[in-house]
């Protein structure tokens, strides 16, 4: 089963490194990324910067279309209305199929602000433990995941938080 985490930085660059690690670690036969999708705010921007691999097997699994659907609901729909209201209902009932709740989306909002940046993450564990290691001590939040809270505590554990 697939993983999905989202994870915070208090740097707009440090997601793209933490990403640069886990490719490591694919590379190694640690992980196997399935898709992912890196958030990137400087402080005085109005709006984040948006990159991520959306190659033809995330494509084929559907993660292109939840990044759109979440991307959109975290950062470009209006904040106030009634439409706005309904159009995240909607996106909601769209992300429950992959274990993300309208209230992940309001925690994700939260946290991901000017002068931070974000990891979202679609893995397959090969061998977490050795990933974690490689990882140990990245200063990051966990802000949302698909883990049960087993899962989500060895993971926090693994990573030292």
């Amino acid at each position: 089963m697939a993983n999905f985490t989202v994870w915070k930085f208090d740097d707009p660059g440090a997601a793209d490194r933490a990403f640069t690690a886990v490719k490591g670690g694919e590379r190694d036969g640690l992980v196997k990324v399935v898709d992912h999708a890196v958030v990137s705010w400087p402080e005085g921007a109005k709006k984040p910067d948006t990159h991520g691999s959306h190659d033809d097997t995330a494509k084929a699994s559907g993660w292109g279309a939840v990044w759109g659907l979440l991307l959109g609901a975290l950062f470009f729909l209006p904040v106030l209305g009634a439409a706005a209201g309904a159009a995240i209902a909607g996106i909601t009932r769209s992300l429950s199929d992959v274990g993300i709740t309208a209230k992940d989306i309001e925690q994700m909002k939260k946290e991901i602000v000017p002068g931070t940046s974000a990891l979202f993450i679609v893995t397959e564990p090969i061998d977490p433990d050795r990933l974690a290691e490689r990882l140990h001590g990245v200063d990051a939040t966990l802000v949302s995941t698909n883990l049960t809270d087993a899962e989500r505590r060895n993971l926090l554990e693994a990573f030292g938080q």
